[in-house]
């Protein structure tokens, strides 16, 4: 029984590992298709790309938290208020 479940991996593992090859050669057809046809009209050829910045993640998710630190931090005036606590020296 363990056989025949390791065999059904083994088997699953190929098929999937062939769409793979088969997805990337269709990829490849493509994009060599669309270079002969840049050639063929004189056109320049750009490769599939796209510009991606980084930082643009992280500073969008810094100025989210800014703004929610700004919110939610009390304002000395605030703080002066408070008559119950001695300040630490």
């Amino acid at each position: 029984m363990k056989f025949l479940v390791r065999l059904l991996f083994v088997i699953a593992g190929l098929i999937f590992a062939a769409s793979l090859l088969v997805v990337m050669v269709a990829l490849l057809m493509v994009w060599g298709l669309r270079a002969i046809w840049c050639k063929l009209t004189g056109r320049p050829f750009v490769p599939f790309a796209f510009a991606l910045n980084p930082r643009a993640g992280f500073e969008q998710v810094f100025r989210k938290a800014n703004r929610g630190e700004a919110a939610a931090r009390p304002t000395r005036r605030d703080l002066d208020d408070i008559t119950d606590v001695e300040p630490k020296r």
